[in-house]
């Protein structure tokens, strides 16, 4: 580091899953750096689960090498959460890495700036307020999940949807509702299926993907074939259309049965001529 501040800094962004964008703290964490005037700056975003093992952090794991090799002066992060999902302990372990090879660590959430030119007794203290911050984060964070599962629950005994709907289904005002063009789209495909089509040959056919489709006659071929659900909401959804044949047991042979019967009539028509 020069006298007149850091000149290569590492930005570690986190986020939990995959929907989520890392570029928000990225963008904010940028901006900090230029006003520090810091232009040699290398980025480590990561995707990591809050359940996934330390070992799979594979970008967290990399900057902790690089800093190892004394590559950068400063370590920015957006929130000082985002360097643990093991708790407090997590992060101080962090920063004293960080702090041996000569490598200072901020956080912009919580003001937090630890220098390898602070005092001893100072980079104790500031690491202490940084487990102490990690720790009411992750306080924070177990709050809100308990608060959004609490919303879940109260939403579901409402009979309200909450998540992805089945598939040929739609949420509408919180309620499921069917999709009759996809439902019925699906259902096709799994009597093509009941009717011994291979997954591959249907799926081909009808656009739907081949482990979609055996996911569903695995899991919810009675539900599409005979209109029977296990779960109310998807129970009172399916009133819409039913009634519905009990495929199971002449549902998909009714079709070829009322097709044979028709041929009859035909046959019939022309002998009485």
């Amino acid at each position: 580091m020069s006298e007149d501040g850091p000149t290569t800094a590492a930005i570690y962004a986190r986020v939990s899953t995959s929907d989520q964008d890392v570029s928000r703290q990225l963008d904010e964490v940028r901006e900090h750096l230029e006003r520090l005037g810091v232009a040699d700056v290398e980025e480590y975003p990561e995707v990591v689960s809050g359940a996934a093992d330390t070992d799979t952090r594979e970008v967290y794991n990399q900057l902790l090498d690089d800093v190892e090799t004394g590559q950068f002066d400063l370590v920015v992060v957006h929130e000082i959460s985002r360097l643990s999902r093991l708790g407090p302990t997590e992060i101080h372990e962090f920063i004293q890495h960080c702090l041996e090879h000569d490598t200072g660590v901020e956080a912009l959430d919580v003001g937090l700036k630890i220098h390898v030119d602070d005092g001893d007794l100072q980079q104790t203290i500031y690491s202490m307020v940084a487990r102490l911050m990690g720790d009411l984060a992750q306080i924070e964070h177990q709050q809100k999940l308990q608060r959004i599962r609490s919303g879940v629950r109260a939403a579901q005994s409402a009979g309200k949807w909450t998540g992805r709907p089945p598939a040929g289904f739609a949420v509408e005002d919180g309620y499921l509702h069917v999709d009759p063009s996809e439902f019925l789209h699906v259902r096709e495909a799994l009597v093509r299926v009941y009717h011994a089509e291979s997954f591959a040959a249907v799926s081909d056919d009808t656009g739907i993907a081949e482990s979609t489709l055996r996911s569903l006659h695995e899991n919810r071929r009675n539900l599409y074939l005979g209109g029977e659900a296990e779960d109310e909401r998807v129970d009172k959804a399916l009133t819409e259309i039913r009634p519905l044949e009990d495929a199971r047991t002449e549902g998909p042979e009714l079709g070829e049965l009322r097709e044979r019967v028709e041929q009859l009539e035909e046959a019939t028509d022309i002998d009485a001529h």
